[in-house]
C-alpha cells in the first residue's frame, strides 16, 4: 500500500512540475515584444509641421527597410505627389535628403512602393524690392521687386510708414517669375520709408520687406552763398562761421535742422546755422563747404527736402 501511495505522489509531482513549466512558458511568450516590421518606411519629422523660409535647405532622413533605393516626393498644397529626388539606401536601409524649400506642402519617402508618413512644410515667401532714391516733387517713387516662389497673379502691397503705422499707397499684381512694379507720388518734399507686403496663399506664407534706405523727395528753391568777410563771427544760431563748416542760412527753419540738398546729381546734408538770406527771393544761403560739396555757383536753383 505504501508503495502505491509513493508512486501516486511521484506522478502528482511530475504533473505539477509540467503544469508549472507550461505556465511559465506561456507567461514568457506573452511578455516578448512584437517583432518590428523591417519593411516599414520612415521619415524624420513625420506628422510635424516645419516652418522654413523660401530657399532654405531642409534635411530629411529615415529608413527604407530592405529596399535598395528610395525616392523623395513632394506634394504642393492642393496638388498631387511628384518625385523631387532619389537615393540609394545605406546600412540598415538608412537614407537622407537635403532639399531647398520653395512651396508649402508635404514630403514623403517611398521605397518598394511603400510610402512613409508625410512631413509637412510651410514656406515663408521671399520678397525683394528697390525704390527710387531721389525724386523731384511731382514725380512718383517707383518700386520694382520680385516675389518668390515666382508665381504670377499675386497681390503685393506698397506701404508708407506714417505716424499711425503702415499705410497702403499702392497695390501691384505679380507677373511671370513673380516680378512686380508699384509706384506712389508723394504730396510734398521730405524723406519717406517704404515697405512691400504679401498676405500669403496656399503656396507660401505671408512676408514683408522694408526697403533699404529712405526715398528723398526734393522741391526747387533759389539759393546763393556767403562766407568771406564773416569768418570767425557768431551766427544767429550760435555757431562760429568758418570756411569748413557745412551749413546753410534760412529764415524760418529751427536752428540745427538737417536738410538734404541736391544739385546737378550731387547730394549733401547741411544744418541750419544762421538766418537769411535777406536779399531777393532766395530761400537758402550756402556756406563755402556746402557750396563746394554741391559744386554750386554763385546763385541758382537747388533742390531740398525741406
Amino acid at each position: 500500500m505504501q508503495t502505491r501511495f509513493c508512486a501516486r505522489g511521484r506522478r502528482l509531482r511530475v504533473a505539477a512540475l509540467a503544469t508549472g513549466l507550461m505556465t511559465t512558458g506561456t507567461a514568457h511568450a506573452a511578455s516578448t515584444p512584437p517583432v518590428q516590421d523591417s519593411s516599414a518606411v520612415t521619415i524624420s519629422g513625420a506628422g510635424d509641421l516645419h516652418k522654413v523660409r523660401y530657399g532654405h535647405r531642409i534635411s530629411l532622413s529615415g529608413r527604407a527597410g530592405s529596399a535598395p533605393e528610395v525616392r523623395l516626393e513632394h506634394a504642393a498644397a492642393g496638388r498631387g505627389w511628384r518625385v523631387v529626388a532619389t537615393s540609394r539606401t545605406g546600412a540598415a536601409g538608412s537614407y537622407s535628403f537635403s532639399v531647398r524649400a520653395r512651396q508649402s506642402g508635404a514630403y514623403r519617402a517611398v521605397a518598394a512602393g511603400t510610402p512613409s508618413a508625410a512631413h509637412r512644410v510651410r514656406v515663408v515667401a521671399r520678397l525683394s524690392a528697390r525704390a527710387s532714391r531721389h525724386v523731384n516733387i511731382g514725380r512718383s517713387i517707383r518700386v520694382r521687386g520680385t516675389l518668390k516662389h515666382g508665381l504670377g497673379g499675386r497681390t503685393v502691397r506698397l506701404q508708407l510708414r506714417s505716424r499711425g503705422g503702415w499705410k497702403t499707397v499702392d497695390r501691384a499684381r505679380t507677373r511671370r517669375g513673380g516680378r512686380f512694379r508699384a509706384s506712389w507720388r508723394p504730396p510734398r518734399a521730405g524723406s519717406y520709408r517704404l515697405r512691400v507686403r504679401f498676405a500669403g496663399d496656399r503656396s507660401n506664407l505671408a512676408a514683408g520687406r522694408t526697403l533699404r534706405g529712405l526715398s528723398f523727395v526734393y522741391r526747387p528753391a533759389a539759393a546763393s552763398w556767403y562766407g568771406p568777410g564773416f569768418y570767425g563771427g557768431r551766427t544767429a544760431c550760435g555757431y562760429t562761421l568758418t570756411a569748413s563748416i557745412k551749413g546753410v542760412a534760412n529764415k524760418w527753419l529751427p536752428c540745427g535742422t538737417r536738410v538734404r540738398f541736391r544739385y546737378h546729381g550731387r547730394t549733401t546734408v547741411a544744418k541750419v546755422i544762421d538766418r537769411g538770406p535777406f536779399a531777393g527771393a532766395r530761400e537758402w544761403d550756402l556756406t563755402p563747404a556746402t557750396k563746394r560739396a554741391l559744386g554750386f555757383g554763385s546763385t541758382g536753383t537747388v533742390w531740398s527736402t525741406r
